[in-house]
């Protein structure tokens, strides 16, 4: 098993699948906020027009009011008419560059409110999506991606979508409006010089456009290697105690400084890229405004147009093209961040859409209506299972179990034991025959009624963060406290619970950190109780606990399993002894089936494992002996795969 990072990012398939992103991002979450969107919209529009107003003001003010060389008036407007002399002239200019500041400053407020609104609306809708859709994948998804990966998706691609949305989306209407505002009144004025003014303005698009096709697989890197990082934080932030009783501190700092180094390479090469981008936009924009002082100043200072330029530049108008080419001169270079951002957040949209839009294996059939759980009977008829086409694990399974009934399974590492009971909850699908519960396939009814029917216990109990009730009555929600209690002392949990410093009330800590191994089995067994299942599936439930707490967590489960049909799988036989029927399962097939007391007179693998257990190892035949080192070794190989 190599322990080195992944160099392929872990989506790069769902990224390919993704079309048109961005496009659908609008379309699938955009609409259900487009009055945000219009407020945004329009209010960025009239706030920048406002902002253009002072200083066509200004150019007015010096051709009229201080130069007397042309009417106070703003383009078709007739300012004369309101404002006959200069004294009053020069009134009603302040008063309309204060209006225009005020009204400005309202209005950039009502932008930001829709932009803001627009922006964390589709975030949120966008993140509870992804992880609705996240949690209902096949396991099989999950074993191939970790869990630091998936949090980059939620977490840093979905604010990256926000960023472009809000500032994104801003910047780039406001740059619109600028520009489109900015060259009108520029044209206005002196289409002449207005050539020159932006005759850079092909250049930077030239620009932008090799940026661009630059970049975007630069970020594309450096989403992978965020969730690289990510991984390994999660990965060593949750087995710390490993680490710790290992002395491996020195080995875990180096690998995750080998994850940090990959990230810090991917992205230095971005920014790299994008440093050397936003200066070249600022020469070429400051070339526009050197040339426009040039032949503007000197068109002013002759009176006449130099070189091939006909006509008159008056001094007012030429304030105009000096004030508005450099505030030109920004928002050109804003262009390259909202590219910037664009690529950014397309990137994050891949991931999420083409999470979005990975198939599930298990498909719920429309018509499928809700199990009913009468007896009991569970039925695998000739079962076959594989995770792909290469390699079956299980193969002609068959079995029945009447209501009530208890049936062990018992067999070597790698068996398929853990991949049967699965089946049953329909974590997976058959490849071939069938699964039945009381005549009905599994495959006819609905996934969630399945569930409800079937109770799980694992020995790797997962509590989450929260109280002990909270996680009793997990999946219960609506259960009182009297049933919590209740649950609690037939799991032998509530004495252990009121000793507890605020008892049922008590924070168990990440994962349960808080208790002890054989209390959150216990809790995770109460947890079972009060759901009150038809079906009980235990999956080496006291593999992990110590003997005293096996004896306790037995009675717990022989209380449980009692009238329930049960499922157990056991790697210390002397638990399911008792089972009415033992199914022992050798590579992925029934080898054996019967009582404890039949399969300890056939002499076989049964009684090899039974012989393992009692200590009794120098009685063991050398044929067993061989056989389990070779599955031994082919475990070790599938891990290493």
């Amino acid at each position: 098993m190599s322990f080195e990072a992944e160099d392929d990012d872990p989506f790069e398939e769902q990224r390919e699948n993704a079309e048109n992103p961005m496009k659908r991002l609008f379309l699938e979450y955009g609409s259900d906020s487009k009055l945000a969107f219009v407020v945004g919209l329009l209010s960025s529009i009239v706030a920048r027009l406002l902002d253009l107003l002072p200083p066509v003001l200004l150019g007015v003010a010096i051709d009229a009011t201080f130069r007397d060389s042309r009417p106070f008036a703003l383009g078709p407007i007739p300012l004369y008419r309101y404002a006959p002399d200069p004294e009053s002239q020069v009134i009603l200019a302040s008063s309309i560059i204060g209006f225009a500041f005020f009204g400005g400053a309202a209005f950039h407020w009502t932008r930001n409110w829709g932009w803001n609104s627009f922006a964390q609306h589709i975030q949120h809708e966008v993140r509870t999506d992804t992880y609705d859709k996240m949690q209902r994948l096949n396991m099989d998804f999950f074993a191939d991606k970790q869990t630091g990966e998936m949090m980059s998706i939620l977490s840093n691609d979905v604010n990256r979508l926000e960023r472009f949305l809000n500032d994104g989306m801003n910047s780039a209407f406001r740059l619109s409006v600028m520009v489109l505002g900015i060259a009108g009144i520029l044209f206005y004025y002196n289409w002449q010089l207005a050539f020159i003014t932006l005759v850079v303005v092909p250049l930077i698009g030239l620009t932008t456009y090799k940026f661009v096709s630059i970049i975007q697989p630069k970020y594309a890197d450096v989403r992978s290697s965020v969730g690289q990082m990510n991984s390994r934080l999660e990965n060593n932030l949750g087995g710390v105690q490993v680490i710790k009783t290992y002395n491996t501190e020195d080995f875990e700092s180096d690998r995750v400084e080998d994850v940090s180094q990959d990230y810090y390479d991917a992205n230095w090469d971005a920014i790299n890229t994008r440093i050397k981008f936003f200066p070249a936009l600022r020469v070429l924009a400051g070339v526009g405004f050197v040339i426009t002082f040039l032949i503007g100043g000197l068109w002013v200072y002759s009176g006449e147009g130099p070189g091939f330029l006909t006509g008159t530049l008056s001094e007012g108008e030429f304030v105009v093209f000096i004030l508005l080419s450099q505030r030109f001169i920004w928002p050109m270079a804003q262009f390259g961040q909202i590219i910037n951002m664009y690529q950014r957040a397309r990137a994050s949209s891949e991931r999420i859409f083409g999470l979005m839009d990975e198939p599930s294996r298990i498909a719920e059939d429309p018509d499928a209506e809700d199990l009913v759980v009468e007896d009991g009977n569970v039925t695998y008829d000739d079962v076959t299972f594989g995770y792909d086409e290469e390699e079956t694990i299980v193969e002609d399974i068959s079995f029945d179990v009447s209501g009530g009934e208890t049936l062990a399974l018992v067999g070597p590492t790698g068996a398929g034991k853990s991949t049967v009971l699965k089946l049953l909850l329909r974590m997976y699908d058959v490849n071939e025959g069938a699964i039945e519960i009381d005549g009905q396939d599994l495959r006819d009814v609905t996934i969630p009624s399945l569930r409800r029917h079937i109770g799980y216990v694992s020995q790797d109990t997962f509590l989450f963060y929260g109280t002990v009730e909270e996680n009793i009555t997990y999946g219960s929600f609506d259960a009182d406290r009297e049933d919590v209690v209740e649950a609690a002392k037939m799991a032998e949990a509530h004495e252990f619970i009121q000793n507890l410093p605020e008892g049922y009330d008590t924070e168990v800590g990440e994962r349960g950190v808080k208790l002890s191994g054989g209390q959150r089995q216990r809790i995770s067994i109460a947890r079972a109780i009060l759901k009150d299942p038809a079906i009980l599936v235990l999956d080496e439930a006291t593999s992990d606990v110590d003997t005293e707490t096996e004896m306790l967590i037995q009675r717990s489960i022989d209380e449980l399993a009692a009238d329930r049909t049960t499922f157990a799988i056991a790697h210390r036989l002397s638990t399911i002894k008792d089972a009415d029927q033992i199914l022992v399962l050798e590579d992925g097939q029934v080898a054996e089936r019967g009582s404890h007391e039949e399969l300890l007179g056939n002499d076989d693998l049964y009684a090899h494992l039974w012989g393992v257990q009692a200590g009794e190892i120098d009685e063991l035949p050398e044929e067993f002996i061989e056989r389990a080192r070779e599955r031994e070794n082919r475990v070790e190989a599938s891990d290493d795969d």
